[in-house]
Order: C-alpha cells, then structure tokens, then sequence
C-alpha cells in the first residue's frame, strides 16, 4: 500500500524529502534509480514517475529554495541508470540462473519475467537495451539477460549509455517543462498513473502475446495426439 501511495503521490512524498533533506534529496533519489535498475530483485521500484516528479519540483519554489536543479538531477538519474544497468549485467553474468532458482532470491525474480525478457532481447537484439529502458520492470532484466547471455559488454555499454541519457534528459526534462502546468499539478496522481499504464503497456502485451502463442502451441500438441 505504501509503495502504491509512493507512486500515485511521488511529487508530495519528493516535496517531503526536500523540505526535511534539501540537497540531500540528490543522493536518496540517485539510489533509488540505481537499485531499480541495478538490483534485479527490485523491478517495483518507481522510474519514469520518479524523474517526471523530480523535474517538477526542481521548478517550484520550495525546489529552487533548497538549490535544487534539474540539470543535475538529469545527470545524476543518467549516471545511476548506467552504473544500476552495468551492475545488474554483471550479475547476470556471474550469477545467472543459478541466482532465479536460488531458493530465498528466486522469490524475487519471477522466471517468466526473465522468459519475456530473454525474448524481447532475442527479437530486438542490442536494440533492446536502448527500448528495454522505457519498460518497467523489464528495464530491470534486460541487462540481467544481456550478461547471462554472454552479450559483450563494451556493446551492452554503448547501447546502456544511450539508453539511459535518452531516458534521463526526456523524463526530467518533461517534468520540468509541464510538471507545474496548472492543470497537470491538479491531475498530478491520474498523469503519474496514466505514464505508469503507458511504459507498462509494452509489457502487458508481450506476456499477452507469450499466453496466446503457449495457448494455441498447447492445442497443436493436443490436436497431434
């Protein structure tokens, strides 16, 4: 319940962390981008609402006060995607499945969310770093996929870079720019509720798609016996 609150409320919970931590909000907001995307049991963790929410309250005056700013909130978001995203991949590597059929993390890690992004990373290829960074939760196991595929990780970093930039100056930005619009301040909740519902539609249609396909592979298999 606290973590749907968290979400539907980031903007009032981030003007909370600001009037109690100042500048200090920097580095707690880093670390939760970074745990999203570099700790692969943590795929809930708020993103694209997180960045949306920050740049609007660089821009209100509590934000400007504590000597907040959304240029380096952008560069911090950046920098905690690429690094979350490098350290998830090396776990990955070094981990792999022996770590999603670990009895106590495998809890954590759902086997057909690895499934889904095992094939999404199998049909977009290196693509699939840069397009998997706008997805929730399959943002999270991308990289985790790339490094248990043995996929090259000068390559992966590349792409991982682009990704991230991209994701950080875009979210941020558009805070920034309308997060304080009279109308979108008033509808804050639904906006942040309707970004959620539009990252996450991707995936709700790639797990609808895999259902279809093992749906209908069941029938053959049926029919031929």
């Amino acid at each position: 319940m606290f973590l749907i609150d968290f979400i539907l409320h980031i903007d009032a919970h981030i003007a909370t962390l600001v009037s109690q931590f100042g500048p200090w909000t920097y580095l707690i907001l880093f670390f939760i981008i970074f745990i999203e995307t570099g700790i692969v049991i943590m795929p809930f963790l708020p993103g694209d609402s997180l960045l949306f929410a920050a740049g609007a309250v660089a821009a209100t005056p509590a934000g400007i006060h504590a000597g907040l700013n959304h240029w380096v909130f952008m560069l911090l978001f950046f920098f905690a995607a690429t690094i979350g995203d490098s350290l998830n991949f090396w776990i990955g590597r070094t981990g792999g499945y022996k770590l999603v059929r670990h009895p106590l993390v495998g809890r954590f890690i759902k086997e057909e969310h690895i499934r889904e992004a095992e094939g999404f990373f199998e049909k977009r290829g290196a693509l699939a770093i840069i397009i998997g960074r706008y997805m929730p939760i399959v943002r999270t196991f991308v990289p985790f996929v790339a490094g248990i595929s043995q996929f090259s990780y000068g390559h992966f970093l590349r792409n991982n870079i682009i990704a991230a930039f991209s994701w950080s100056l875009i979210a941020t930005g558009a805070g920034y720019l309308f997060g304080n619009i009279p109308f979108v301040k008033a509808h804050f909740s639904i906006i942040i509720l309707g970004i959620a519902l539009v990252t996450l539609m991707p995936t709700f249609i790639g797990i609808f798609r895999s259902a279809l396909v093992n749906r209908r592979a069941k029938k053959i298999t049926q029919n031929i016996k």
